[in-house]
């Protein structure tokens, strides 16, 4: 990297590590203020979309940076280079417009879930069996080739900048979007198992969260997925044959 651009490079890293943490904090803030209350919450279709929005925001923005960081580099590379900027603000809303039309279908299930009666008032799995299946689907899709192929994009983010890039603010979306469809085709399974353990528990949402950084970010993530998909099938197991709740 030429040496005027190493000092854009760490400036534009600060602002996006800042503003990043900023965003992921308010939207924090904004579950666990809701979180006492969620049980009481009218189960309104609009304000569960907007609950699942903001869950998703708090939940993948800390495992995406890596990915924009890259991203804004290459951006800042070209530049020296003479090359158009494509604005790293377009490649954002194309991930999580993605994200935002999976938490649409998961406020939808949720409304059929509670009005089929199959979760509690806190909004967890009403049984065993239910919780149980759920903890082993996802657990079991932590093997699949699917995941695996998705997981590895996630992984390899220069690989996908060198051969997807696309010009323009247009391109820039259609890139998110499409880095932001692997990316549910990798964790959709994991973002169902708050039906299981409780839509507002924040315990296995922070858990989640950091288990979603370790496998895309950290040396050895192929392993852990698989570890922690044999930990979920054998706790679904054992939520199922001794039924017990979660």
């Amino acid at each position: 990297m030429p040496a005027l651009t190493a000092p854009l490079v760490n400036r534009d890293r600060a602002i996006l590590l800042s503003g990043s943490a900023a965003i992921t904090a308010l939207a924090w803030l904004y579950v666990v203020r809701i979180a006492d209350g969620h049980s009481r919450m009218a189960m309104d279709l609009g304000a569960l979309f907007v609950m699942w929005s903001v869950m998703m925001v708090a939940m993948m923005l800390p495992s995406t940076l890596p990915f924009m960081l890259l991203f804004r580099a290459e951006q800042v590379r070209r530049h020296a280079n003479h090359a158009p900027i494509v604005p790293l603000p377009f490649f954002a809303a194309g991930y999580f417009a993605v994200w935002i039309v999976f938490s649409g279908v998961c406020a939808a299930l949720q409304q059929i879930l509670h009005s089929q009666s199959l979760l509690t008032p806190m909004m967890s799995a009403a049984s065993p069996l239910l919780a149980g299946g759920i903890l082993i689907a996802a657990g079991v899709y932590q093997w699949t080739p699917m995941k695996n192929a998705c997981l590895r994009h996630c992984r390899s983010p220069l690989s996908f900048l060198l051969n997807d890039w696309r010009e323009g603010p247009g391109g820039a979306f259609r890139m998110g979007a499409g880095h932001g469809l692997f990316c549910v085709g990798c964790c959709w399974m994991l973002m169902l198992l708050p039906f299981a353990a409780g839509v507002m528990n924040l315990l296995w949402m922070a858990g989640i969260t950091v288990f979603l950084l370790l496998e895309k970010a950290v040396p050895g993530g192929e392993i852990t997925a698989r570890v922690c998909g044999a930990l979920l099938a054998l706790v679904g197991a054992y939520v199922i044959w001794f039924g017990v709740a979660l």
